[in-house]
């Protein structure tokens, strides 16, 4: 960042940081111990849907790494998500995945159209909880939409959570960009 980027107020983007992925079976073991939540197996990746053959390809290679166990799905908003699934009890394997999908595409040239990747969490009174990891700010947040099916979120839970995980993961400070992921596959 120069000097007329300085006074001009403009500032360099943050560089994403997957290996902060690591991070979530730790945060894993803080949300089952102090609020119950347990993971579901389900962790997602979100991006903008890109067309043409090397995209398709790097989607095939996607599945082929991980056994065929990634399905893709797209959104009410046009972006694509690659779904994987692994037993809810191995919460390092799924995220040794989703890093895995994260670096194909990054290392592919799709870096810039990575938007999040996610790991879904339920209690027993089944309220669905998240731990979104935003790909361009580098941090996580928690999103807790409410269980009456329509599109509601549960603040205080999200509110509860990102107090008690801030020693586990880097928690997104401005919550405006604590964007809702309504219907995102393995929430």
């Amino acid at each position: 960042m120069g000097f007329l980027d300085a006074i001009l107020g403009r500032s360099k983007p943050v560089r994403p940081d997957l290996d902060q992925l690591f991070a979530l079976p730790s945060a894993a073991v803080t949300l089952q111990a102090a609020a119950g939540f347990v993971p579901t197996g389900l962790g997602s990746v979100c991006f903008a849907s890109v067309e043409g053959g090397t995209f398709a390809r790097i989607q095939e290679e996607a599945r082929s790494l991980l056994d065929g166990s990634v399905q893709a799905t797209q959104d009410a908003y046009g972006y694509t998500w690659l779904l994987v699934r692994h037993p809810p009890e191995d919460v390092a394997g799924l995220v040794n995945d989703l890093h895995a999908v994260n670096t194909s595409l990054e290392e592919a040239g799709f870096g810039p159209q990575l938007l999040c990747s996610l790991v879904g969490f339920r209690d027993d009174q089944q309220r669905s909880l998240a731990l979104v990891y935003l790909y361009k700010r580098g941090t996580f947040y928690p999103f807790a939409p409410k269980r009456d099916g329509g599109e509601k979120r549960d603040n205080p839970i999200e509110l509860q959570m990102r107090a008690m995980l801030g020693d586990d993961l880097t928690i997104e400070k401005d919550l405006a960009r604590w964007f809702p992921v309504w219907g995102a596959p393995g929430l």
